[in-house]
């Protein structure tokens, strides 16, 4: 799938997969926790952290219900995951994953337009 994405916050310009991973730090570190961008086809990439884990859901229209990458067997909850409408939430660990692999999430998904082969998600649909 040939597909660009945009930061919906950041303006009209296209953001490359080895772009994203630095606005995505930068975003953190200005305390901006959650981002969307949204891709040339209408897909929708949502990513929220509290800094060490993050939510990273996929939806293919508005109205969608998505899909979520999960961390299964992972035990408890984290918090601090901070909406850009103030609102803080907490999730169970399963239910996010690592900072770090959620970056590469989202790079893949920018580069390809696909998630990892490996990557486990669930299907909230």
């Amino acid at each position: 799938m040939n597909e660009s994405w945009v930061i919906n916050d950041d303006g009209p310009i296209p953001v490359s997969s080895a772009m994203v991973l630095g606005a995505l730090r930068s975003r953190i570190d200005s305390g901006q926790f959650e981002t969307w961008l949204t891709s040339s086809s209408g897909r929708s990439l949502a990513f929220v952290t509290n800094t060490e884990r993050a939510m990273v859901m996929l939806l293919e229209e508005e109205g969608d219900p998505g899909e979520h990458a999960v961390d299964p067997g992972a035990e408890g909850s984290s918090d601090g995951f901070v909406l850009s409408n103030g609102q803080h939430d907490e999730y169970p660990d399963e239910d996010t994953v690592p900072i770090g692999e959620a970056f590469g999430l989202v790079e893949q998904i920018v580069g390809t337009g696909s998630r990892p082969a490996d990557a486990r998600w669930v299907v909230d649909r």
